[in-house]
């Protein structure tokens, strides 16, 4: 057994008879900017993260992070946050985005080809070989709890085509969600450069994608088994968010790190009905910055 560790106009022609003395007045059909003008605006969609936040005093001690967030999951009312609007890179949070779209667009049975490019990604990676025909639940599993980044890149490829072409779908579904300050350049976030977000679009990009019950129930999995062709025959994805462990009625959701992002954590969870999600951008002591966040959300009515 292998341990792998820790989505004409038509135009009528009128043929009354010439001897009419009085032929009945014509009506046009209105064109194309009548109508538009007509017709009722199209809303726009609701934003995910709503503020002003309910609380707004500072923290003592203060956090260990350089952008951080609390809101609550069912209406996207902000709790409590501190420079929710500051670009940063976000390292393996990236890989929110990639399952969202994956599970929109990919049946969770299907089979993905392993690309020749896919062994390639820089480290972290669980060893995917060329070739190889691999589930889609299975590829998930592996970039959401050992956050393997040939995971991410095969289900890219085998999701849009091509890593570019994923990419773009990425940056549509961004806009789309209205998440403005967000640009991603990597399906898995190994790349910094130009791929980054805010503690605030990140929690609206978790909230819809918490919505999804085949993604809350991956990302809460601590440990997961999967039998895998010879000669690996099985593998066994463990978790690397510690705050299944650390937190009670903690349900996920990722973790991240890179040099240049530091550590980054998004967390969420449920208690008595109400789940929270909070998110912290490079900090030194994400576990306990995001255990904080939720303390908080909770002690605030809702």
């Amino acid at each position: 057994m292998a341990a792998v560790g820790l989505v004409a106009g038509v135009r009528l022609s009128d043929r009354g008879s010439s001897r009419a003395a009085h032929p009945p007045p014509v009506t046009r059909a209105p064109g194309p900017a009548t109508r538009a003008a007509a017709r009722p605006a199209a809303a726009a969609p609701a934003p995910l993260v709503v503020g002003p936040p309910r609380l707004t005093r500072a923290l003592h001690p203060l956090l260990g992070a350089r952008a951080a967030i609390v809101i609550d999951a069912a209406d996207g009312r902000t709790v409590w946050a501190f420079q929710s609007r500051r670009r940063l890179p976000i390292a393996s949070t990236t890989k929110i985005m990639t399952a969202h779209l994956v599970l929109r667009h990919r049946p969770l049975g299907s089979l993905v080809r392993i690309d020749w490019t896919v062994p390639r990604v820089p480290l972290i990676k669980e060893g995917l070989r060329v070739g190889e025909r691999v589930p889609t639940w299975k590829l998930l599993y592996g970039m959401l709890l050992y956050s393997g980044n040939d995971d991410a890149l095969a289900l890219a490829i085998a999701t849009a085509g091509s890593r570019p072409a994923f990419i773009r779908l990425m940056n549509r579904e961004a806009a789309r969600l209205r998440l403005r300050d967000t640009h991603f350049t990597s399906p898995s976030g190994v790349i910094d450069e130009g791929n980054y977000s805010t503690a605030s679009d990140l929690a609206a990009l978790t909230r819809v994608a918490l919505r999804d019950s085949r993604f809350r129930e991956i990302v809460r999995t601590r440990i997961k088994r999967v039998t895998w062709p010879a000669p690996t025959y099985s593998k066994v994805y463990v978790n690397k968010n510690r705050l299944l462990e650390l937190y009670p009625h903690a349900i996920g959701v990722k973790t991240g790190w890179t040099t240049k992002a530091g550590r980054c954590l998004v967390g969420a969870s449920t208690r008595d009905g109400r789940t929270l999600i909070a998110v912290v951008l490079h900090s030194d002591r994400p576990y306990n910055d995001v255990a904080r966040l939720l303390n908080i959300g909770y002690r605030t009515a809702a």
